[in-house]
């Protein structure tokens, strides 16, 4: 079943066409990850597919019996509401029964003594009943919770920054459940927990999937096929992020030596045409039309620059930068606390922890750009810092790109007497001659991030830190940025979500486990997240006091005045939900075990089972936190 259908689409973007001739059919089931270098058409594609924008030729048809969302790169909401209204502004009536409950358990708490409010409260939890409403009461907690927002739900929308609008946008979209979901850099902004929630989330969703994502291994995760834009026309691979490289590879290497063979034809066509124009005969307009055929595979360059930069910077010293007994705190948020640490050459470390927590503060005190409350840093006298902030540079938009550049420098010395013009870096870069003498307004915000990192590479820095360097940019930027740092043998420092780039480039991290404490852990995020596991498995005792098992076949309800009355119905109401999922799983689990002649049959059961193990597991570890909260 067909779901969207795009044909012949052409989009220009002042004299340059982004992209023409292109078709493309979404199917039921498909998870297709769209990317593409910066500024060559995925966010426009995307805005047209789903009518944010015109295309200059072809249409677009979305199957009307379905429903669609679609999650863009930088959301905005209507600035006089709440978060609450935002999620619950809406045509889907299962919805409005759930924000009328929700409304009614709040007046509970205020006024639990009311028979108005108690009637009231009657009737909502029948309205629940009828329309079997509490599947989607439980999505709409989870969501919010996971997405830090159930905290928040009278917060204004004009207050929240673009990081909180992108999650609000996400809850939004994934509590209305859409058949077919088309999404912009979805995880812009998520720390590495939301990340790999959303990852799971998505994995058991029954939902298609559009989106466009620089994280390898969210796409390796959720998609399983790829679509790219290259020299404005679409090539699909139907397989990982691995398979995709591999032959997109084949299909440059096979595009070039096509280009070498039409290089040789269109100089004998070229003469042909020189001759007598005026001689040729309509029988000619054939090889005309072959000419210029010829002629545009010939122009076909395959980039294949490796970018080994082995930057001249000044040498380290044998004091770089040394951390004593560091502490910080914003009011009752504790930032660091008695932190020590003596950087050393040469070190690649990685920083971890949810949104919130102080990574950004922390980098700033290290670089005095904020003052700590106690404590110290002493920084080596050869320490030279080059920052790139998750704001980014102020660019001047009246500048072309090349000037921004060499204001800074005409060329980077990379050691023994050799030099790289500015000219040469931005190619390497992936601006090209054109790009390279375009206004920096007319980048995209990709582009602009791009221009940003090189302007922090010119100044010859020999500490990076780098605070969300790969917001924004393209997979092939990240490709070059990675094979930059790699060889790069200075001190770097790095915030990220994105564990691909983690793990290719840090040997070290600083995990911010929450209370001012900074764990020092020796390996990449795998390792840790391979610690984590084992862990875990040592923690999971069958034999230990409140773990719920499969086995487990009811929880009594505890009454305790430290529980208010909507935390007193949610626990009671856990204990029913946990034993029916239980429930549900066994009877799925003796499903597959005796088989099926329907192989769609057996791949609705299992992610029901995983869908159903994600639910016990958030709900078990809520029942739990009531459970300690009343005492029990």
């Amino acid at each position: 079943m067909i779901y969207l259908r795009a044909e012949n689409l052409m989009k220009r973007f002042g004299e340059r066409i982004l992209f023409e001739k292109i078709d493309l059919s979404i199917a039921k089931g498909e998870r297709i990850a769209l990317i593409a270098k910066n500024g060559t058409g995925k966010t426009s594609l995307i805005k047209i597919l789903t009518g944010v924008d015109d295309p200059d030729a072809g249409s677009v048809t979305i199957d009307k019996n379905i429903k669609w969302a679609y999650l863009e790169q930088e959301p905005e909401f209507d600035p006089q509401l709440t978060i609450w209204d935002a999620v619950f502004f809406s045509d889907n009536a299962l919805l409005q029964i759930v924000a009328r409950y929700e409304l009614s358990l709040e007046k509970m708490e205020e006024d639990p003594e009311n028979p108005l409010v108690q009637d009231e409260m009657q009737r909502c939890m029948e309205e629940m009943d009828n329309a079997n409403a509490w599947d989607i009461e439980n999505r709409v907690h989870t969501i919010l919770t996971q997405l830090n927002l159930q905290h928040h739900l009278s917060q204004k929308t004009s207050s929240l920054s673009g990081g909180q609008k992108k999650r609000l946008a996400l809850a939004k979209v994934l509590i209305h459940n859409p058949d077919l979901l088309i999404m912009d850099e979805p995880t812009n902004h998520l720390d590495i927990q939301m990340i790999e929630w959303l990852e799971a989330y998505l994995k058991v969703m029954d939902t298609t999937l559009l989106l466009v994502t620089h994280d390898r291994y969210f796409l390796d995760n959720v998609c399983n096929e790829i679509i790219e834009i290259d020299l404005g026309k679409l090539f699909i691979y139907r397989g990982n992020y691995a398979y995709f490289l591999e032959k997109k590879d084949a299909r440059e290497a096979n595009q070039a030596r096509e280009a070498d063979e039409a290089r040789k034809l269109a100089k004998k066509e070229l003469e042909w045409m020189r001759r007598q124009p005026k001689a040729r005969t309509t029988k000619s307009k054939s090889r005309i039309t072959a000419y210029y055929e010829t002629k545009e595979k010939a122009s076909f360059k395959k980039d294949d620059k490796q970018v080994e930069i082995l930057m001249k910077m000044q040498r380290l010293g044998n004091k770089i930068l040394e951390v004593q007994q560091l502490k910080k705190s914003y009011g009752e948020l504790l930032i660091v606390e008695n932190f020590d640490y003596l950087f050393t050459p040469g070190e690649r470390i990685g920083i971890i922890g949810k949104n919130g927590i102080g990574k950004s503060t922390f980098l700033n005190l290290l670089q005095g750009i904020e003052t700590q409350d106690s404590g110290k840093v002493v920084k080596g006298e050869t320490v030279r810092f080059g920052y790139y902030g998750q704001r980014g540079l102020e660019l001047t938009e009246d500048k072309r790109v090349i000037e921004v550049i060499t204001d800074i420098a005409e060329y980077l010395e990379v050691g023994k007497g050799q030099k790289i013009s500015a000219i040469a870096l931005l190619t390497m870069f992936l601006f090209d001659p054109k790009k390279q003498h375009a206004w920096v307004s007319t980048l995209s915000g990709g582009e602009k991030r791009r221009l940003y990192l090189l302007t922090i590479i010119m100044q010859k820095p020999n500490f990076l830190i780098l605070d969300e360097p790969t917001n924004d940019l393209d997979i092939q930027t990240l490709n070059v940025l990675e094979e930059f740092l790699d060889s790069y043998e200075g001190c770097l420092l790095v915030v990220t979500h994105d564990r691909y780039f983690m793990d290719t480039l840090v040997d070290k991290l600083f995990v911010f486990e929450g209370n001012g404490y900074i764990r020092d852990f020796n390996g990449n995020y795998q390792d840790y997240l391979n610690e984590l596991e084992e862990n875990k498995g040592k923690k999971d005792n069958p034999n230990k006091k409140n773990t719920i098992t499969k086995e487990t076949k009811e929880i009594a309800p505890v009454s305790s005045k430290k529980l208010s009355f909507k935390e007193q119905r949610e626990f009671e109401q856990l204990a029913s939900e946990i034993s029916e999922l239980q429930k549900q799983n066994q009877g799925l689990e003796q499903q597959l075990s005796a088989g099926s002649n329907s192989h769609e049959e057996l791949l609705n059961w299992s992610k029901e089972i995983e869908l159903n193990k994600l639910k016990l597991d958030e709900k078990e570890l809520r029942w739990l936190e009531l459970s300690e909260m009343g005492g029990q």
